[in-house]
């Protein structure tokens, strides 16, 4: 491999310096002709090892990408930086198909983007087998594996449709999220050498995590959205009924948010999306159903209003905030209750029993990550296989809350549901407890038990939380299906006894995320969003948020100087190089007068 070569494509066409870890070495794989799989975290810069390669390579390079909305922001950020490509899928008609296949059988382009279900195609395969097709990179290639959390069956394909290419390419999988039994999975399907895995780990050291258990979750999104007002971010939530409320209420609330759904239709999603990802509203409200593949780097924060199904879904959907590397936080909302609508997901699902087991376990897992009293960062890269030091960094390693003696009110809510003979779940020891008058508290009799309104004085909504709370610390267990019953565990005995105390932390608080951005960056902002929406482009494919920082540090007053900001490459010196430093002279004059 010309090491030479590949860096001097890294600093003038891509505006970097340095490889990052990894890069290099899975580089070196692709250059020497091997198939070979890169396992490194979002934001890591799994982009650049086929991208640098495809510029080295005489024919083109095949990506397969899962979403046409990130095709098309890869393509575009290719495009801004000088490097020729275009893509392929459902949403290009047949004539600009036709266009496009030929000017890369004329040497127009150097990458093709295209969804795996193009490869089924036999015509479309056909027309790909007379093209120079040197290397095939796969992206989220843990939806070949059937033990992955984003199983795809389109991608079973891939395998198949690569023997059939006539110039036989080499493969680059690549992925974020893999244990260690997806990754075996990924390179027997696509005959990977596990010799040539690159593996640069799964810690993300700009990326703050933090869990958030048995709060008050719409208090505690308003307040944070309130201190980190004009920060972009994604809220997830399990179903579309709870997308649509959040996005009601935060609308109610003044916050610019848009909702991302299955329900919706193609038009509003795409609309709601592209409204996003050019930073029109600051916060995207949706199902799993958004974000695979988005590329927009300044996303800031990623909630989880509700617990996902699996750690490895958790971990991916989380790693899309602070893709450009600046400080970010990925905060999981937890409470018990949540469990049981990924439990019914699980139930109606049409996996067999043993899949059905497996799911049920990883759902386990998750629940075992909002519980742990270690550190978050520690418990995750252990699930994947990974040893680590605790990070210093997340709410566990982090917390100073002080601790409060709540063994009165925990025998309290532990008597009733003793008393109710674990015949009823957490609503109705709520009510019992706080004194409701409603028809089945009267049906059932319940307003006879000792324990009917030991509680009167508080919101039966803080005695749910309460209920949680216990739940989660596993004084009582939740048991059944879709209406789960509460009873009693041993550990929940012992306190009723007096022979253990419970302590509960206070409620988190929302903090701000880091320091205020300063009047330039401000500017900055402002001139990349007038240049992204003339040319029609996400922000982000002009500049990152980091670039934009680095402009802030070096000040850049010249040429040279413009080129040293991280991110800055000939091709966008010479398109945005002038407008920028126009806006740093004034500042910098403005500051001396």
């Amino acid at each position: 491999m010309d090491l030479a070569a590949a860096q001097h494509i890294l600093k003038t066409t891509f505006g970097y310096d340095d490889f990052r870890p990894g890069q290099q070495a899975i580089i070196e794989h692709v250059m020497a002709g091997e198939n070979s799989l890169a396992i490194m975290p979002t934001g890591g810069g799994k982009s650049l090892c086929y991208q640098i390669p495809a510029l080295m390579f005489d024919g083109i390079t095949v990506v397969v990408s899962p979403l046409i909305s990130l095709m098309k922001d890869q393509v575009d950020a290719l495009n801004d930086s000088g490097v020729p490509a275009t893509f392929i899928n459902s949403s290009v008609d047949w004539p600009d198909i036709q266009e496009r296949l030929a000017g890369l059988h004329n040497g127009a382009y150097k990458l093709l983007y295209v969804a795996p279900e193009r490869l089924d195609s036999a015509a479309f395969l056909q027309a790909l087998g007379q093209l120079p097709v040197d290397l095939l990179a796969v992206d989220e290639a843990h939806c070949i594996s059937q033990w992955g959390h984003d199983f795809r069956p389109s991608y079973l394909a891939l395998s198949t449709a690569i023997e059939q290419l006539p110039t036989q390419p080499q493969v680059l999988a690549l992925t974020a999220t893999a244990t260690e039994q997806v990754a075996a999975d990924i390179c027997q399907q696509l005959r990977i050498d596990p010799q040539n895995e690159v593996n640069t780990g799964f810690a993300r050291d700009n990326l703050d995590l933090t869990v958030v258990k048995d709060q008050d979750t719409d208090r505690f999104i308003l307040d944070y959205l309130k201190v980190n007002q004009g920060e972009t971010g994604i809220i997830y939530a399990s179903t579309r009924k709870e997308v649509t409320r959040l996005t009601t209420l935060l609308t109610r609330h003044h916050v610019k948010a848009a909702a991302y759904h299955a329900g919706l239709s193609d038009d509003e999603r795409r609309a709601n999306q592209e409204d996003f990802l050019y930073d029109r509203i600051q916060v995207m409200v949706a199902t799993n159903a958004f974000g695979m593949g988005i590329d927009k780097s300044n996303v800031r924060f990623v909630i989880h209003a509700q617990v996902p199904g699996t750690l490895e879904a958790y971990y991916q959907e989380a790693g899309r905030a602070g893709r450009d590397g600046l400080p970010s936080e990925a905060i999981l909302l937890y409470r018990a209750q949540d469990l049981q609508i990924q439990h019914f997901f699980i139930d109606q699902s049409e996996r067999d029993e043993s899949n059905k087991q497996r799911e049920y376990q990883k759902l386990q897992v998750m629940s075992q990550y909002a519980n742990t009293q270690g550190c978050l960062q520690q418990f995750i890269l252990a699930y994947f296989g990974e040893d680590s030091e605790p990070c210093g960094r997340c709410s566990n390693c982090r917390d100073d809350r002080e601790a409060q003696d709540i063994t009165v009110s925990a025998q309290k809510v532990l008597s009733c549901v003793v008393r109710l003979r674990s015949r009823f779940g957490k609503g109705i020891v709520a009510q019992v407890l706080t004194g409701a008058h409603n028809q089945r508290v009267r049906d059932n009799h319940l307003e006879e038990l000792s324990t009917y309104g030991i509680m009167n004085g508080q919101r039966q909504k803080s005695v749910g939380e309460l209920i949680d709370f216990l739940t989660a610390a596993g004084y009582l267990q939740s048991i059944g299906g879709q209406y789960p019953t509460l009873a009693i565990t041993q550990e929940g005995a012992s306190v009723l006894k007096g022979e253990t105390q419970v302590f509960r932390k206070m409620a988190r608080k929302a903090k701000r995320l880091a320091p205020v951005d300063d009047e330039l960056f401000g500017k900055l902002r402002e001139l990349r969003h007038q240049l992204a929406e003339d040319q029609h482009v996400p922000p982000f494919v002009i500049f990152s948020d980091r670039s934009l920082h680095g402009m802030c540090e070096v000040l850049p007053q010249d040429d040279e100087a413009f080129l040293s900001v991280k991110g800055v490459g000939q091709s966008k010196l010479e398109k945005y190089g002038e407008a920028f430093m126009a806006i740093i002279r004034e500042d910098q004059a403005a500051a001396k007068a």
